[in-house]
């Protein structure tokens, strides 16, 4: 198998390793628990024991390179992720050089939003489509954007961080440290936020029973269901939520010009809660021509993108 391909997708949680064809077919699967209190050096090591049996039965030389996709800033360039949130005392860390040096192959690595977007344009929803803005929506907003088929990174890497543009200037404070980034308004946690806040000042919600009086169970799943059973304070929630996220795909529409928006993530399965007051705004704050030919469409790869991901970018990395 001359063309093979490992890919790692490192998460706070889990590892995730696999033997895969360029084409994006995956061959073989491990995965391993990341038990990240552990520190750095234990992380490592199963990284490179999940990246061994993964390729288990290859030879070195039947390996073409190995992807990967980790959750932080990193500088494609040295290979270095500069850090990881979820990751204590992970900072600065050489984990191209590490990886590199264990197995003797080419290894390449990039941000799991980043690599994601780069594997809904490869092989997903928008393959085949150049011009392409992804937006993951869950705990927070991550983003990848692909100009003319190639994943835009920036200057240092640091490029499509569309979660943490700013649309409310003085608003919440973000996990980044700054405020009112779009995280902070249509993220998973910004919607539970609304209905808590709003509860606790007096509004009427079924949410308060659903969660028996502890609001601080309250999700964006919570707030779902309340919306799907017609609770106004959920359905408001949503209302306001999609409203930003518009906002804020309209200033990617208008810098960038993409064919398509890919958009994933947990947050998104409330469908057209978010989605109705999302077009919504669009369509009343985009300059028109940037909607010609303009779709937005559901992410296709399910749990294998960050896998995918991985894959995509050493297969572009090799063709360069």
């Amino acid at each position: 198998m001359p063309d093979a391909i490992i890919a790692v997708d490192l998460g706070g949680t889990q590892i995730r390793a696999a033997l895969c064809q360029p084409d994006g077919q995956i061959l073989r699967r491990i995965a391993r628990p990341t038990l990240a209190s552990e520190g750095l050096d234990p992380i490592l090591e199963r990284i490179a024991t999940a990246i061994a049996e993964a390729a288990e039965g290859i030879p070195a030389e039947g390996i073409s390179a190995i992807g990967v996709g980790a959750p932080g800033p990193t500088n494609p360039t040295t290979g270095i992720l500069l850090e990881a949130p979820n990751l204590p005392g992970w900072r600065e860390v050489p984990l191209r050089t590490f990886i590199s040096e264990r197995f003797g192959r080419p290894t390449f690595l990039g941000n799991d939003a980043n690599l994601a977007g780069l594997a809904e344009a490869t092989f997903g929803a928008a393959r085949g489509v150049r011009d392409v803005i992804y937006l993951t929506i869950s705990t927070g907003i991550g983003s990848g954007i692909i100009v003319d088929g190639r994943l835009l990174l920036g200057a240092n890497g640091l490029a499509a961080e569309a979660g943490h543009t700013i649309l409310k200037p003085g608003g919440a404070r973000c996990g980044c440290g700054r405020r009112g980034c779009l995280e902070t308004l249509a993220a998973g946690p910004a919607i539970a936020r609304d209905v808590v806040v709003r509860i606790k000042a007096g509004k009427k919600s079924r949410i308060a029973k659903m969660v028996g009086g502890d609001l601080a169970q309250v999700d964006a799943r919570v707030v779902s269901e309340a919306a799907q059973a017609g609770d106004k304070l959920a359905i408001n929630a949503f209302r306001r939520a999609g409203h930003h996220l518009g906002l804020g795909i309209v200033n990617l529409l208008h810098l960038f010009n993409p064919r398509m928006v890919v958009l994933g993530g947990s947050v998104t399965k409330a469908g057209p809660l978010l989605f109705d007051p999302m077009w919504e705004t669009m369509r009343d704050a985009a300059i028109p021509h940037y909607l010609n030919g303009f779709a937005i469409v559901p992410a296709a790869l399910g749990d294998d993108v960050g896998l995918l991901g991985a894959v995509a970018l050493a297969v572009a990395e090799l063709k360069r």
